[in-house]
């Protein structure tokens, strides 16, 4: 299958969705209690919004196709962020989100890290396979949590406080445009470093 990477080049790799994405829209995630709204969040509707979402959880989980362990695995910056990580990351957020926020459950009984930079630690269990199947599970309850959810109602479980529904689906956006972003640039450095390959 060929993709069109987020800076427009055809590949023949998967290239999650760049993040433009979001519509230009602002920073929505904030340190501490407060949020942000952008003035036109009225214009937020569920069904787009699901639908982009859908469209960043496949592409941040394509974006481990074809690699190998050793490659998903790969650390290439200074942080904690390998490929791997990145998909377990989306994992936690997914549970942070339509979870601890819509529920009020506790991290804990919610079975996910505490802080977001555990979010990223891989354990020697972490696989490819287990990985990705976890994410894909934690974004199949987001869409159950989600159908439930008016779009012009408030959540109450995330620590910031009570949060606009509609504002909880563009944090998340952001947030995955954003690592599918990290993604593809990962990738590309993973598959660079093959070297040249032969047909």
């Amino acid at each position: 299958m060929s993709w069109t990477s987020a800076t427009g080049r055809s590949s023949s790799r998967p290239s999650p969705a760049p993040s433009s994405s979001t519509g230009g829209l602002p920073c929505l995630g904030t340190r501490g209690r407060g949020y942000v709204l952008p003035r036109d969040l009225d214009r937020l509707t569920a069904g787009p919004a699901r639908g982009v979402l859908d469209h960043h959880r496949q592409a941040l989980h394509d974006s481990l196709d074809g690699l190998t362990e050793e490659e998903a695995r790969r650390s290439l910056v200074p942080s904690l962020t390998t490929l791997l990580g990145l998909v377990k990351h989306a994992t936690f957020v997914e549970r942070v989100w339509f979870d601890e926020a819509v529920t009020g459950r506790s991290r804990a009984e919610i079975g996910i890290p505490t802080t977001v930079e555990e979010s990223f630690t891989l354990v020697p269990q972490d696989t490819i396979e287990s990985v990705r199947a976890a994410y894909t599970e934690a974004s199949a309850a987001s869409r159950t949590a989600a159908a439930g959810l008016d779009v012009d109602g408030i959540v109450t479980g995330n620590r910031r406080g009570p949060l606009p529904v509609r504002w909880v689906y563009l944090h998340l956006l952001r947030e995955l445009a954003q690592h599918c972003g990290h993604a593809d640039i990962l990738r590309e450095q993973v598959l660079a470093a093959r070297g040249p390959q032969t047909s």
